[in-house]
């Protein structure tokens, strides 16, 4: 089993896949057994092994096979390339020991690469990754230590090298693992190969754990972006790059140092573009970060999803599409059309429905003559209905009727909570929206709900703003408000309070208005400099 790739002089080699042969074969597990214990071998670097001690690695391990079976095994990993058959003359004491066939084994240079591809793609299969908050902090450490060593006179080539080298593993480790998380969080959702009731059992963490990250990312990733537009804007990032590359081309061959440094240079404005994309946005392109916000805050209402979904399942209520994935199993297995007309009537009931109700005289013929519950229905005689259901399609049963619910009072409760719901939003977006341009400490004290709906309109406002920027415009999601934020020089902090504690930050120029209604009078900026004239 072989496959052309080309050579170092553009001619085509023969890349033989032999050894991945054994992954296909009948004894799959008897044949990844065996490699697990020549892998084990050549970390206590033992070389050679015979057959007496393959099998006992397997029986340690609890999966002894006969031993005429591991022999053909080891026969054939040895054709295929995984081992290497070498005549066993260390234990030769007569002339018939000699002509005997004995073999130690040894892995091959094919069948250590096959064992290290196999382990590779394991690790990856059973990965789940992380959201690395850590990592965050990390990077914004770094990028400190970036414009400490750029402020010098004469920078640090080791130190600039050190540093640069531990922010790109660092951010690499960040999207490798934020990329296998979310592939995970997919897989979860979507139910495939997840236990049930391990799901169950730790969603209410795992969706605390997304929020928690989603702030981190907010927060930190903003710092993050305003670090590297700081480092471009004074011209630092080309100078601190080509050190690097500088640095490592010092080892180069004599003749090549300049070559390589530019090479390294090349390769460094790569990692650096990648990390900047990844924090930055720009017009026409949303950074990877916001993208990754996006994409864990819409993860958490597809899990409650999915949370509702298994209880309702286990509650007993009926799954209609489970329901008609079953059915169509069932079609696409019946043996034949006979089966599946069969199958369709019994699903469907399209035939006609004799059993619905009878008359006195059929009751009374039955009575005197039964029919024996197993007579096929085609052999039995025919059952007479009321005319009335002939003629009108309905029949009035006998008897008082069933009660009906009465639901009034559970329609009023939930039309007086959304009603509520309703007011406190509108009360909320009243209070957020201001008269015009007014500082974040002039807003006063807020209720929880309009605070709720504040922080709401900050990120969607922080969530946007890029470096260099003064100012920003942000919608809400449902369309209703619109912020304005624009940066103070003067130093100062504002203060928010609310019933649940003190909100301090930055002093920004804010302006808040209401899409729905304009801007509604008795808004909290004119609330609050009505309180500072009084």
């Amino acid at each position: 089993m072989t496959s052309p790739a080309t050579g170092p002089e553009g001619r085509v080699d023969r890349v033989d896949y032999g050894p991945f042969a054994h992954l296909t074969a009948p004894n799959v597990t008897l044949y990844r057994g065996v490699m697990g214990v020549f892998t084990e071998a050549k970390e206590r670097f033992a070389v050679h092994l015979r057959p007496e001690e393959v099998y006992a690695g397997l029986a340690a391990a609890r999966r002894p096979p006969d031993l005429d079976a591991l022999t053909k095994a080891l026969d054939s990993l040895a054709h295929w390339g995984n081992l290497r058959a070498d005549p066993d003359t260390g234990r030769v004491t007569t002339p018939e020991d000699f002509y005997r066939k004995r073999f130690i084994y040894q892995l091959t240079q094919a069948g250590e690469a096959a064992e290290a591809a196999l382990g590779t793609y394991d690790t990856a299969l059973g990965r789940r990754g992380e959201l690395q908050a850590v990592a965050l902090r990390d990077i914004v450490d770094q990028l400190h230590v970036l414009l400490v060593i750029a402020d010098e006179e004469v920078p640090d080539p080791a130190k600039t090298h050190l540093t640069l080298v531990a922010l790109t593993e660092r951010f690499s480790a960040l999207a490798d693992n934020a990329r296998a998380f979310m592939g995970f969080l997919q897989r979860t959702i979507d139910l495939h190969g997840v236990e049930v009731e391990a799901f169950l059992a730790y969603k209410d963490r795992l969706i605390q754990y997304l929020e928690r990250f989603i702030q981190d990312l907010i927060t930190l990733g903003g710092q993050i972006a305003s670090l590297i537009g700081t480092l471009a804007e004074q011209g630092h990032v080309d100078p601190l790059l080509r050190l690097a590359a500088a640095r490592e081309a010092e080892d180069a061959a004599p003749g090549e140092a300049e070559q390589a440094a530019e090479l390294g240079y090349r390769r460094w404005q790569v990692r650096w573009r990648g990390l900047a994309e990844w924090f930055v946005s720009e017009e026409g392109r949303e950074s990877q970060a916001g993208l990754l916000r996006r994409r864990a805050l819409g993860s958490i209402p597809q899990l409650l999803s999915v949370v509702r979904q298994l209880n309702d399942r286990r509650a007993g209520r009926s799954d209609r599409s489970a329901d008609f994935r079953t059915l169509a199993r069932w079609f696409a297995e019946a043996p034949d059309d006979e089966a599946r007309h069969r199958l369709w009537r019994v699903a469907f009931g399209l035939y006609p429905a004799r059993h619905l109700t009878v008359d006195a005289d059929t009751l009374e013929a039955r009575r005197v003559a039964p029919v024996p519950a197993a007579t096929p229905w085609p052999d039995s005689e025919p059952v007479r209905i009321s005319p009335q259901l002939r003629r009108t399609g309905s029949y009035e049963r006998r008897g008082r009727p069933r009660r009906v619910a009465d639901r009034t009072e559970a329609r009023r409760k939930l039309a007086e909570l959304t009603a509520r719901q309703v007011q406190q939003t509108a009360r909320a977006r009243a209070e957020l929206a201001t008269d015009g341009p007014t500082r974040l400490s002039r807003l006063g004290e807020l209720d929880p709900v309009a605070f709720d709906l504040f922080l709401r309109l900050l990120g969607d406002a922080l969530s946007t703003w890029r470096p260099g920027m003064a100012r920003t415009v942000a919608t809400s999601g449902d369309g209703a408000m619109e912020i304005r934020l624009a940066v103070v020089d003067d130093g100062t902090r504002a203060e928010i309070r609310t019933p649940g504690g003190v909100f301090r930050g930055p002093d920004h120029l804010v302006e808040i208005v209401d899409l729905t209604e304009g801007r509604p009078a008795g808004s909290a900026s004119g609330r609050a400099r009505e309180e500072s004239d009084g």
